[in-house]
Order: structure tokens, then C-alpha cells, then sequence
């Protein structure tokens, strides 16, 4: 008796329940708020700052370090990354 499983990755299982493209979408939420996150402890800024150096409410912010509200725009986080002294990358592979 073989296993079907035998050789598959976590993605193929992913993508069979159909849960692959939320999870990367998580998954890269979670990563972009923890480097925001980091930034903000490592150069000492607070987020009514940094909230007013994006130009937006510090509720606005929250949900950009929300790890897990994954409905955000490239406006807002090129302008973040801007605001940190980066640039958002973002590909296709």
C-alpha cells in the first residue's frame, strides 16, 4: 500500500484545499508587519509618529501591523516602506 502524499509538499496540500494563495497572503502580511514593527522599536518612533509621517490615523496604522487583516494597498505600503528609508519590492515568480 504507498502513500499519495509520499514526495508532495505542503504547498501541493495547500493549493488542494485551496488554501495556498490566502496563506502566502498571511504569511507575507506577517513578515511586512514585523519589519515595520521592527523598524519603529530600532529608531525609537512611536506610532502617533510614524502614523503622522504616513500621513494617516494611528487606527490606520494598526491595521498595517495587524498581522492578520491581509486587505492593504501597494499605495500604503510603498509609502511606508518610503517612510523607512526602503522601497517595496514586489514579484511574480
Amino acid at each position: 500500500m504507498s502513500n499519495p502524499h509520499i514526495g508532495s509538499n505542503f504547498d501541493d496540500f495547500l493549493t488542494e484545499d485551496g488554501l495556498l494563495a490566502e496563506c502566502q497572503a498571511e504569511a507575507m502580511k506577517r513578515v511586512i508587519a514585523w519589519q515595520i514593527d521592527e523598524y519603529l522599536k530600532k529608531e525609537g518612533v512611536n506610532k502617533s509618529a510614524f502614523a503622522k509621517l504616513l500621513g494617516t490615523s494611528r487606527s490606520q496604522l494598526d491595521r498595517l501591523l495587524d498581522p492578520d487583516n491581509t486587505s492593504l494597498n501597494l499605495r500604503t505600503l510603498s509609502h511606508a516602506a518610503e517612510v523607512m528609508g526602503k522601497r517595496l519590492e514586489l514579484r511574480l515568480v
